[in-house]
């Protein structure tokens, strides 16, 4: 969870990087938060956004605008939004469209809160309430997905399979309908996002490729290039990455949790 205010310094907007997360914005303030694709569709608002948003060249902007970010584990996506990470297939969705009135009212109440501390417990008191449900993804499914994720991308598809008793062709089924990506594209994700937080720290591109599983840098570099339409070189300068303290510690930032 993280607090970004926008005051209109940056107009033509932040490249989004994708992330192996389904991603919340909660928005507030005088102005809107718009994203835009890459065919010029726009959405603004208050959005949630399926796992591995960013790819096909998405942007961030607006002016005046305060917003909570939250990235959920695709595990427990569904119990917060009341859809499948599958539904939102990567897309970006209004909250209003799925959590009705209760967008609003949350909207409304992070305006007149003034602390990004005190908007953060307001945030996890509202998450923790949604989530209350019961887990809506099987547990191997939660098991395979926590794999992959513990390796970095590296997990064989077809061991997991195995380790579970599963056919490859089940494990691929299940886990495209509850996590919202097929296994092997998941995996692919977390890889590309564990290399691109190096890359920010400044470690050579062909030291990242050797330990984190591509083949060569190539390898890497069409990765990056699949995933956010631009280079290594270029990606480790994106103020989008600046989440992550250990990628961008800068203490002028308002919050992050």
């Amino acid at each position: 969870m993280a607090g970004f205010r926008d005051r209109g310094v940056a107009p033509a907007g932040h490249r989004v990087i994708p992330h192996p997360g389904v991603t919340l914005a909660l928005e507030f303030g005088a102005g809107p938060l718009i994203v835009a694709d890459a065919a010029g569709r726009q959405q603004q608002g208050s959005l949630a956004a399926g796992l591995g948003f960013g790819s096909g060249a998405h942007w961030v902007r607006g002016e005046h605008f305060e917003a909570v970010q939250i990235r959920l584990s695709p595990v427990i996506a569904h119990t917060v939004l009341g859809v499948s990470p599958a539904d939102l297939d990567g897309a970006v969705v209004p909250l209003d469209a799925l959590w009705g009135r209760t967008a609003a009212q949350l909207r409304e109440r992070l305006n007149a809160t003034s602390a990004w501390e005190d908007r953060f417990a307001l945030t996890d008191e509202f998450l923790a309430r949604r989530s209350d449900a019961s887990p809506s993804v099987d547990p191997e499914v939660a098991w395979a997905w926590n794999r992959i994720v513990a390796s970095r991308g590296l997990a064989r598809i077809d061991r997991l399979a195995t380790e579970l008793g599963w056919s490859r062709k089940r494990l691929w089924s299940r886990f495209r309908a509850q996590i919202g990506l097929p296994p092997k594209r998941a995996a692919k994700l977390v890889r590309f996002d564990h290399a691109a937080h190096r890359l920010v720290v400044g470690e050579a591109a062909a030291r990242v490729a050797a330990e984190s599983g591509y083949v060569d840098q190539s390898h890497l570099h069409r990765d990056v290039m699949a995933f956010t339409g631009t280079t290594p070189a270029t990606v480790v300068g994106m103020p989008w990455l600046a989440i992550d303290d250990f990628a961008w510690p800068d203490p002028r930032r308002p919050g992050r949790r």
